[in-house]
């Protein structure tokens, strides 16, 4: 009888225990299910998503068409983001169309920074240009097309004149 009565004190004693565990299990069910539910739901989605995006990847033939791009390229050390060389571009603009005042060496050094920061941003977008191919007019034309063209791929740049917005279809 001493083993029952110890058993039934240690049944008793962990049913008062868990007392509030259940109150609190009965009184946030609502938020347990309704978070189940939703995980359930979103894992549900994830998996459609996926599942689509692999029937529209065999529909296309993703393979085939990405199977020629060098990922590593993105990956380098010695890239510039395309956010980076956009600032510069804006700031070498700037200065560019704004030196007037400086030595002609400076404008050159200021034109050939522009000028390369453009290369690397046509680089960076898979955009052709030849502006280290020209020289004189035809450069600065190139020059102008160039801008045009990153313009066009959403690389807002110094207009060319100060206080006025660029404007290229």
């Amino acid at each position: 009888m001493g083993v029952e009565r110890a058993l039934m004190l240690a049944l008793a004693f962990l049913a008062v225990a868990s007392l509030p565990a259940a109150f609190a299990l009965l009184f946030c069910a609502d938020e347990i299910i309704d978070r189940v539910v939703c995980g359930w739901s979103e894992w549900r989605e994830r998996r459609r998503e996926r599942r689509t995006i692999a029937r529209l990847d065999r529909a296309i033939e993703a393979d085939a068409l990405t199977r020629d791009i060098d990922l590593s390229e993105f990956d380098r050390t010695d890239r510039r983001p395309l956010e980076q060389l956009a600032a510069d571009l804006r700031r070498l603009g700037g200065q560019r169309l704004g030196g007037t005042a400086r030595s002609m060496v400076w404008h050159g050094a200021v034109l050939q920074a522009y000028d390369d920061r453009l290369r690397l941003a046509c680089r960076a977008l898979g955009i052709t240009e030849h502006l280290a191919e020209l020289t004189g007019v035809d450069q600065q034309i190139e020059r102008i097309r160039v801008e045009g063209v990153l313009h066009a791929a959403g690389l807002t740049l110094p207009a060319a004149r100060a206080g006025h917005r660029q404007r290229h279809r």
